[in-house]
């Protein structure tokens, strides 16, 4: 089976590497001729192509080119975190072109990709779903198909004001707990058995945040997007994002690079020192 895949980064990579054990033929492309893959973005056309890009104009101009080059029928599911407004947008123009395409943003992480144990947000329909599932059920643990065209960026923008929120606040309540003398390590040891608990304080805070490994290969920059994006629906439908308001401040002002690991963010708020 002949796999597209568009967008070589540490998550593109690990998802092209996670398909080619499984034994497809994977065709890359990145803009950056220094990843690696095909030297012309056309050359990746196949019945099924992934997308792992970063913001929606790379994903509108990956389309302006590819979708020519596709053949009738082909499916275009794309792993983005896009604006659902985009996504819908995206779901027409493959139609016109006789394409399907589906809004499939994934969870887990470049570790989550390369083991097959992402958890994908789908939006689109159902025939999109069913000819993207090949490829997406040997990448993810669990396809969770929450509606149509736009719906999985919903789902996804969702999901990581949450996560960006909770990062915040674990950060909070880390930092007053340790100044009133009970180390981090002591505190998560009853959080997470106790009903404070969420996947911050089981996962990042252990394995990126007090280990000093910040290596999550998800960076500020990209969940600030996310953040802006997530806020930029609630607006658009008129639900006041109070609280999720002020974390995203915390995010903005965090002297943390965009560049940097995300989980930089909440060792700011703990008081923890760079690593």
């Amino acid at each position: 089976m002949r796999i597209g895949l568009v967008g070589l980064g540490r998550m593109g990579a690990a998802m092209a590497g996670r398909l080619a054990a499984q034994g497809l033929d994977v065709v890359g492309f990145d803009s950056d001729s220094g990843r690696g893959g095909v030297d012309q973005l056309e050359a990746v056309a196949a019945p099924t192509v992934v997308l792992s890009l970063p913001n929606e104009g790379a994903v509108a101009g990956v389309l302006d080119r590819l979708l020519p080059a596709l053949p009738r029928g082909a499916v275009v599911a794309d792993t983005s975190t896009l604006s659902p407004i985009a996504a819908r947008q995206f779901a027409s123009r493959a139609e016109a072109a006789g394409c399907l395409y589906l809004d499939a943003p994934v969870s887990g992480g470049p570790a989550g990709a390369a083991a097959g144990t992402l958890t994908v947000m789908a939006g689109g329909e159902a025939a999109a779903l069913d000819a993207a599932n090949p490829v997406l059920t040997r990448l993810a643990a669990r396809i969770l198909h929450v509606g149509g065209p736009g719906a999985g960026q919903v789902a996804k923008l969702v999901n990581n004001l949450l996560v960006a929120t909770h990062l915040v606040v674990a950060g909070e309540a880390l930092r007053i707990g340790t100044a009133a003398g009970v180390p981090a390590e002591a505190l998560l040891s009853v959080i997470n058995s106790a009903s404070g608990r969420s996947a911050v304080t089981e996962v990042n805070l252990p394995r990126w945040i007090l280990s000093g490994s910040f290596d999550s290969g998800f960076s500020a920059g990209l969940m600030r997007k996310d953040v802006r994006l997530a806020l930029e629906l609630a607006e658009a439908v008129g639900a006041d994002p109070e609280t999720c308001a002020r974390a995203a401040q915390a995010w903005n002002a965090a002297e943390v690079g965009d560049g940097d690991d995300f989980n930089r963010v909440t060792a700011l708020l703990m008081g923890r020192a760079r690593a």
